[in-house]
């Protein structure tokens, strides 16, 4: 009887992550009360799936949405809107909405997410960026093993900072995601020696990851997308951002326009989607995260670099593996897109994405477009090839995308795998 190497191997590294899986699946139920107290304290019913047409406004449904976010989120309000296209937008109206010309930005995470490197003025010019209107940026570097340099940081608040920039993932950049309890004290020594600054953190990927928000810990304003974590799979665009009320205002004021801030905008009759998302979220998140364990043993036992290392503390999202070698990374993101829902016949090559500086290849053929939320890998074509993969709805189809990918590798004399049980 043939036994499938790869199948058998990723069989066994499942059986033993089973105390891991067990605790991300109990993890669940927190998080999901959580979820269920916001929808019991606004009163949610069925009247609040309708949505207005036209201004939108006093849309009682939109209204509902908001208050339920920042029940779950822990803040005085959010705003979560269709019109936000992607997280970036989400970030870039905060930032915007916050900060005025002579005021200073500062990134306590190095270097930004890529697609924010436009928005802040570092690449491009003339396209109306932040140091465009006059805001100025410095950043404080990471440590050498991609932690956050606290010396450095109580430095730089010797100049007086209107906002601190706290990105909580790891990005395309190979370090540690910041866990709760680190941005808690960012945002205490910030607030200790400023007290007026303000702490904003970009939230994407780590929404239900933990038990906690940055917003319960000290953050002044956070931002994300809706198609990623607190989407639940199903949201079809859309971002959030909450926070402290005022700043949310002036965020949506960015948004949309002075004068109508969060009191415009309609949700196109999807009111129903995102917060039946909201309520499929704490699952699918512990589904990813189990998901990513499962790479993360099956790479590092293979020989490869992974991070987060397997039985680590999560703190979001993504699974990060160093392939070292162009050929085999392409082969994995084929490899996943023959094994995605939507599109298993197109071929992954890498391109140009907007904002991104480097080529791109990415694969996930998911019903919603960029989802990250469902099962998806990418990474920047420069040396050392490091691959980032996240999401998955439920850690099955994250299993047979692995499986495949490891056949293929296999038979094409790429890695080796145990040929017996």
């Amino acid at each position: 009887m043939f036994i499938n190497p790869a199948k058998n191997f990723v069989d066994k590294i499942e059986k033993k992550l089973g105390l891991t899986i067990k605790e991300k699946t109990d993890s669940i139920t927190y998080k999901l009360e959580k979820v269920l107290k916001a929808f019991s304290d606004s009163h949610l019913n069925v009247q609040h799936f309708s949505s207005l047409t036209g201004y939108g406004h006093g849309d009682l449904g939109r209204d509902v949405i908001d208050k339920i976010f920042a029940d779950v989120l822990e803040a005085e309000k959010a705003a979560v809107r269709l019109q936000i296209v992607s997280g970036t937008h989400a970030i870039t109206s905060s930032l915007f909405g916050v900060l005025r010309p002579g005021d200073n930005l500062l990134s306590v995470t190095g270097k930004p997410y890529e697609s924010l490197e436009e928005v802040i003025g570092l690449r491009g010019n003339g396209q109306g960026s932040l140091i465009d209107f006059g805001i100025n940026y410095e950043e404080v570097s990471l440590k050498n093993d991609g932690n956050i340099d606290f010396i450095a940081l109580e430095k730089a608040l010797n100049i007086p900072r209107k906002l601190i920039f706290i990105q909580r993932s790891c990005g395309y950049t190979w370090r540690p995601s910041l866990s709760i309890d680190v941005i808690q004290e960012i945002c205490y020594l910030c607030h200790k020696i400023q007290p007026n600054c303000i702490c904003f953190v970009d939230n994407c990927y780590g929404e239900f990851v933990e038990t906690k928000e940055p917003t319960s810990v000290g953050a002044d304003l956070i931002a994300g997308s809706l198609i990623k974590n607190l989407g639940g799979t199903i949201v079809p665009t859309g971002g959030y951002i909450a926070g402290k009320a005022g700043l949310v205002d002036k965020a949506c004021c960015r948004l949309t326009a002075p004068g109508i801030g969060s009191e415009g905008g309609i949700t196109f009759d999807l009111n129903r989607t995102i917060l039946q998302g909201l309520f499929l979220a704490p699952q699918m998140v512990a589904e990813a995260l189990i998901g990513a364990e499962i790479i993360s043993k099956t790479f590092s036992e293979l020989g490869f670099q992974v991070l987060p290392t397997p039985g680590s503390i999560r703190t979001d999202l993504i699974q990060v593996v160093r392939i070292g070698d162009p050929e085999i990374l392409q082969i994995i993101c084929r490899s996943f897109q023959e094994k995605s829902p939507i599109g298993s016949f197109l071929d992954p090559v890498p391109a140009q994405m907007p904002g991104y500086e480097n080529n791109l290849v990415m694969a996930g053929g998911t019903f919603v477009d960029g989802s990250t939320s469902e099962f998806s890998a990418d990474a920047p074509m420069k040396s050392p090839f490091d691959l980032f993969i996240q999401g998955g709805s439920h850690r099955s189809h994250v299993k047979i995308a692995l499986i495949h990918a490891l056949s293929n590798l296999f038979q094409a004399g790429l890695i080796k795998l145990p040929q017996n049980g």
